[in-house]
C-alpha cells in the first residue's frame, strides 16, 4: 500500500476533498457516463456484429468461396474448373410471380438450389423434415418450401398448389432459415425455395434473364480461397464474375454496419458534448462551494498552480469514476443483446470485449472533462483572496487568462481528431464536427444576444415581467448553460424527426403520385411488340415505356482495375456487382446531356457510353476515357462519349450505363417496362392488371411499386426507430444538463424569493416571475433548436438523399412546445419547496 505521504500534494488534497462525499457531481457524473456509454455501447455492439460475421462467414457465404454470375450459367469449362477446387454446390436466384388457381398473384424470390445445398449449415422447415423432402420432384410432382410470410399474404396452407412461370408446384412446407439468408441482400417478396431441375421446367431460364448463379465450394483445409480467385481469374480473365469469400461474406452488410456504427456514434459524441456543458457547469458551481476553502489555501501561502492542481486533480478522479461506469455498461450492452434478445436479432452476434473500442470511449471521455473543466478552473487563477470573497455577493465575470484557453484547445482538438481519425467517412465526420462547432459558437451568441435584449429592453410595468428579465441577464445567470444545452438536444431531435418525415413523405406519398404503377421484367425480346399491345388493351388510359436491358460489371476505369479503384463511398456502389446497362439511339427520356455529345441515331463505329455525371466524376471519368464493362461474359471497353443527368426520383427507367446500339448487336436482350396512370390507379385496378399479365406472360416478373415503397418504408421506419433510441441519450443529457444548470442557480433565486416574501410578495407573483424567465429561455432555446435542426434536416435531405424537402411545423411545435414546458418544470421544481414555506425558516441560513 503506498503511503499517502508519498503521493502528490494536489492528489492528497483531492483525496481528502472526496471524502466529504461528491455533492454536486450527481450530472458531472451522469453526463459522462451516458455518452462514454453510447460510445462504447455502439462500439463494442458492432465489434460484436462484425465478429458475429466472421465467425459465420462460410456459413453466410454458402462455403469458402462464391462466384456469381448474373444472365448467364458458367461454360462447361468455368464449371469444371470450380468442381476441380472442392465440393460444389449450384444456387439460382430470380424473381418471379407465384399465383394459385383462383387469380391470386404474389411476387416471390426463388431460390434454386442443387442436391449438395447447403454445403454448410441447415436449412430449417417448419414440418421439421428435411429439405430434401418438401422440395424436388418433376411434372406435376413438383414440390417447394416458401416463406410463412407468402402463405399468409395469399392466404395459403402448405399442400396448395401454385404456378411459378409455367411449372404448378406444391408449396410442402414452410421455410422458416436459411443458413446463407444475409448474403442474399434484401428481398422484394417472400423466399420460395424448389430444385434446380424445377426451374428449368418453369421456363424462367431465357437468354437475357436477370438469374444470378452462384457456384459456391467448400475448399479442402489446406487450399486458401484467395488462392483459388487467383487462379480462376487468370484461367478465366473474362469470366466477368464476382467473386466472395468467407472472410467477407456479406460485404454490403458489413459496409452498412460501418456507416450506421459511425452514425451513433456521432450521435454518442453529440450526448458527450452536450454532457461537456453539464461538466462545465458542475465544476463552476463546485468552485464556488469551495469558495472559502480555497481563500484559505491562497491566504496560507497555496499558489494559484497548486490550488488548480488540487481541483483539476479532483475533477479528472470524478471523471475516471464517470467513464469507468460508462465503459461498464457500454461493455454489457452487446452480452445483453446476445444473450437476452438473440431470438429477435436478424444478424449472427458474437460478444466479446473490445479493448480497443473501449480504450478510444474512454478517451472521448476524458478529453471531454478536461475541455469542458479547465475554464471554469482557470477562473480561480486571476481572481484574487478579496476578490474570492466578495463572489458572495458579486460574482466575477471575468475571463481566464490566455494560457487557460490554450491548454483548453489542446484537448478539444485532440477531440476533433479522435472523431475524424476513427470515423468511416471522414468527410462526414468533418462536417460533423465544423457543424458542432458552429453549434455552439451560435447557441452561445444566442445567449449572450437574449441577455444583451433582457438588459437593453425598456422596463416592463408588469413587476413579474421585470424581475425575469433581470433574472435573465443578473451575474451568475443560467442563460448560457440552459440555452446551449437545451438547443443541442432540440437541434438533434428536430433534425431527426424531420430526416425521418420527410423520408416518410416521399416513399408513401409524393413518390407514388408521379412513379409508374409496375416495373416489368424479364420481357423477352420476341413478345415485345406482343407485351405492348396487351399493356395497350389491359389499360389503354396508361402509358408504358419499354427499354431493352443487359447486365454488366464493371471491371476497370481507365485501364485500372475495379477492385483497386477507392471512389467516395457514395459512388462506391456502383463497383459493387452487376448492374443494370442499356443501349439506345437517342438521348433517354428524363436524362439530359450536359458534357460531350449523343451518338447519332445510325451510329455503327467503335462502343460509346454515357454516364450519370456525378458517378463519372466520382469515378474520376471525363468524356474521352475508357472505361471496361463485363457483359455476359465479354470484357467492352469503350470511349464515354457524354455525360448526363438523371431524374432519379420519378422512379422512372434510369442507367447508369447507357451505349451506343451496335455494342450488343446479337446479344441475347430481355426488356424491361414500366405502366403509368396518368392520375393514378386503384388498388382495384392495379391488381386486376396484375393478374392479368401473370396469366397471359408467366415468364414476366411485375413489380408492384406501391408494394416495394411500403417494403422501404418498413425498412426506413426500423432504421429511424433505431436512431431515434440512440438520440434519446443525447436528449437524455441535455435534460440532465438543464436541470443541473437550473438546480446551480437555485440559490441565488432562493435567496431572491426569501427578500420578495419578506418585502410582501405574494407566491403566486413570484412564481409567475420563474414561469415568465424559465419560458422565455427555453422559448430562445426552441427557436434555436427548430431553425437550426430544420437547416440540418433540409441538408441531409437534399444533399445526402437527394429528395425534396418539405418543412413539417407539427413536429417542430411539439418540440418547441416540449422544451419550453420542460424548462419550466425543471426550473419551478427547485423552488417550488420554498415557496410554500415561511421566509422565517430560512433567512437564517442565508
Amino acid at each position: 500500500m503506498i503511503s499517502g505521504s508519498l503521493l502528490p500534494l494536489p492528489l492528497r488534497y483531492a483525496l481528502r476533498e472526496l471524502r466529504a462525499g461528491m455533492r454536486g457531481f450527481g450530472i458531472f457524473l451522469a453526463c459522462l457516463a451516458l455518452g462514454v456509454m453510447a460510445i462504447a455501447g455502439i462500439g463494442a455492439i458492432s465489434h460484436a456484429l462484425s465478429d458475429g460475421l466472421r465467425s459465420q462467414g462460410r456459413v453466410i457465404n454458402g462455403g469458402d468461396i462464391e462466384f456469381s454470375l448474373v444472365g448467364r450459367e458458367a461454360s462447361p469449362q468455368e464449371r469444371a474448373f470450380l468442381a476441380a477446387q472442392g465440393r460444389l454446390s449450384v444456387v439460382a436466384s430470380t424473381r418471379a410471380m407465384a399465383r394459385t388457381a383462383d387469380g391470386r398473384t404474389a411476387l416471390v424470390e426463388i431460390k434454386a438450389v442443387d442436391d449438395a445445398y447447403p454445403l454448410l449449415g441447415q436449412a430449417v422447415l417448419g414440418g421439421g423434415g428435411p429439405l430434401a423432402a418438401s422440395i424436388g420432384g418433376e411434372g406435376t410432382a413438383a414440390r417447394a418450401a416458401a416463406d410463412a410470410t407468402l402463405f399468409a399474404r395469399l392466404d395459403l396452407q402448405p399442400g396448395v398448389v401454385v404456378t411459378i412461370g409455367a411449372l404448378a408446384v406444391t408449396l410442402a412446407d414452410r421455410l422458416t432459415g436459411e443458413p446463407d439468408r444475409l448474403s442474399g441482400g434484401i428481398g422484394l417478396g417472400p423466399r420460395l425455395m424448389l430444385a434446380l431441375p424445377s426451374l428449368r421446367a418453369s421456363g424462367l431460364i431465357q437468354p437475357g434473364s436477370l438469374i444470378a448463379w452462384r457456384y459456391r465450394l467448400l475448399l479442402p483445409a489446406e487450399v486458401s480461397p484467395h488462392d483459388v480467385e487467383q487462379r480462376a481469374d487468370a484461367a478465366f480473365p473474362q469470366a466477368g464474375w464476382e467473386v466472395r469469400t468467407r472472410d467477407d461474406a456479406s460485404p454490403e452488410l458489413r459496409r452498412g454496419i460501418d456507416r450506421f456504427t459511425m452514425f451513433i456514434t456521432l450521435v454518442g459524441l453529440t450526448a458527450l458534448l452536450v454532457g461537456g456543458v453539464g461538466v462545465a457547469n458542475a465544476v463552476r458551481a463546485f468552485i464556488e462551494r469551495q469558495r472559502d476553502t480555497i481563500a484559505t489555501l491562497k491566504t496560507l501561502g497555496a499558489g494559484s498552480s497548486l490550488v488548480i492542481g488540487i481541483y483539476l486533480t479532483q475533477t479528472l478522479l470524478l471523471a475516471a469514476l464517470g467513464i469507468a461506469i460508462g465503459l461498464a455498461a457500454g461493455a454489457a450492452l452487446p452480452f445483453v443483446l446476445a444473450y437476452g434478445f438473440a431470438a429477435y436479432l436478424p444478424l449472427p452476434i458474437t460478444p466479446v470485449l473490445d479493448p480497443a473500442g473501449l480504450l478510444l470511449a474512454a478517451a472521448y471521455g476524458f478529453l471531454t472533462a478536461l475541455a469542458f473543466s479547465l475554464l471554469p478552473l482557470g477562473r480561480v487563477r486571476r481572481i484574487g483572496v478579496s476578490a474570492l470573497f466578495r463572489d458572495a455577493v458579486a460574482p466575477s465575470r471575468r475571463w481566464p487568462e490566455p494560457l487557460f484557453l490554450g491548454l483548453m484547445l489542446i484537448p478539444a482538438l485532440a477531440l476533433v481528431g479522435l472523431a475524424v481519425a476513427f470515423a468511416a467517412d471522414r468527410r462526414v465526420a468533418l462536417v460533423y464536427v465544423g457543424a458542432a462547432l458552429g453549434a455552439f459558437v451560435l447557441l452561445r451568441a444566442v445567449a449572450q444576444l437574449l441577455m444583451a435584449a433582457a438588459r437593453r429592453l425598456p422596463r416592463p410595468r408588469s413587476t413579474a415581467l421585470r424581475l425575469a428579465l433581470a433574472n435573465i441577464h443578473r451575474p451568475g445567470a443560467a442563460t448560457p448553460s440552459v440555452v446551449l444545452s437545451l438547443g443541442l438536444g432540440l437541434c438533434l431531435l428536430v433534425a431527426l424527426t424531420l430526416v425521418d418525415g420527410n423520408i416518410r413523405n416521399q416513399l408513401a406519398a409524393s413518390i407514388p403520385a408521379r412513379a409508374p404503377s409496375f416495373f416489368f421484367v424479364d420481357i423477352r425480346s420476341a413478345d415485345e411488340a406482343r407485351f405492348e399491345a396487351f399493356l395497350r388493351q389491359a389499360a389503354p388510359e396508361a402509358t408504358s415505356q419499354s427499354v431493352p436491358m443487359l447486365r454488366g460489371r464493371i471491371v476497370a476505369v481507365k485501364g485500372v482495375p475495379a477492385e483497386k479503384l477507392t471512389p467516395p463511398s457514395d459512388i462506391a456502389w456502383v463497383l459493387s456487382g452487376d448492374r443494370g446497362v442499356t443501349f439506345s439511339p437517342t438521348v433517354p427520356e428524363g436524362s439530359s446531356v450536359v458534357d460531350g455529345a449523343w451518338w447519332p441515331a445510325d451510329y455503327r463505329g467503335p462502343p460509346l457510353v454515357s454516364l450519370e455525371r456525378r458517378i463519372a466524376q466520382g469515378l474520376g471519368l471525363a468524356v474521352g476515357d475508357p472505361i471496361t464493362v463485363n457483359v455476359l461474359g465479354r470484357n467492352i471497353t469503350a470511349k464515354v462519349g457524354a455525360l448526363r443527368t438523371l431524374e432519379w426520383r420519378n422512379f422512372g427507367i434510369n442507367f447508369v450505363l447507357v451505349y451506343s446500339p451496335a455494342t450488343f448487336l446479337g446479344a441475347p436482350v430481355s426488356d424491361i417496362a414500366t405502366l403509368t396512370w396518368p392520375h393514378g390507379a386503384s388498388d382495384a385496378a392495379e391488381l386486376d392488371l396484375l393478374r392479368k399479365v401473370a396469366d397471359a406472360f408467366p415468364g414476366v416478373t411485375t413489380v408492384r411499386v406501391k408494394d416495394t415503397l411500403e417494403t422501404l418504408a418498413a425498412l426506413a421506419g426500423q432504421l429511424a426507430a433505431a436512431i431515434r433510441a440512440a438520440a434519446s441519450i443525447a436528449l437524455l443529457a441535455s435534460v440532465l444538463v438543464l436541470a443541473g444548470a437550473l438546480a446551480a442557480g437555485q440559490n441565488s433565486r432562493l435567496y431572491d424569493a426569501v427578500i420578495l416574501k419578506v418585502l410582501g410578495a405574494v407566491r403566486s407573483r413570484i412564481l409567475l416571475a420563474y414561469v415568465l424567465e424559465y419560458g422565455l429561455l427555453g422559448l430562445a432555446a426552441a427557436v434555436f433548436g427548430v431553425i437550426a435542426g430544420t437547416a440540418c434536416a433540409w441538408l441531409v435531405v437534399t444533399s445526402l438523399m437527394d429528395f425534396t424537402f418539405t418543412f413539417l411545423p407539427g413536429p417542430a411545435l411539439l418540440a418547441a412546445f416540449g422544451a419550453m414546458a420542460l424548462t419550466i418544470l425543471f426550473g419551478l421544481a427547485g423552488t417550488w419547496r420554498i415557496l410554500r414555506q415561511k421566509p422565517a425558516a430560512h433567512l437564517k441560513s442565508l
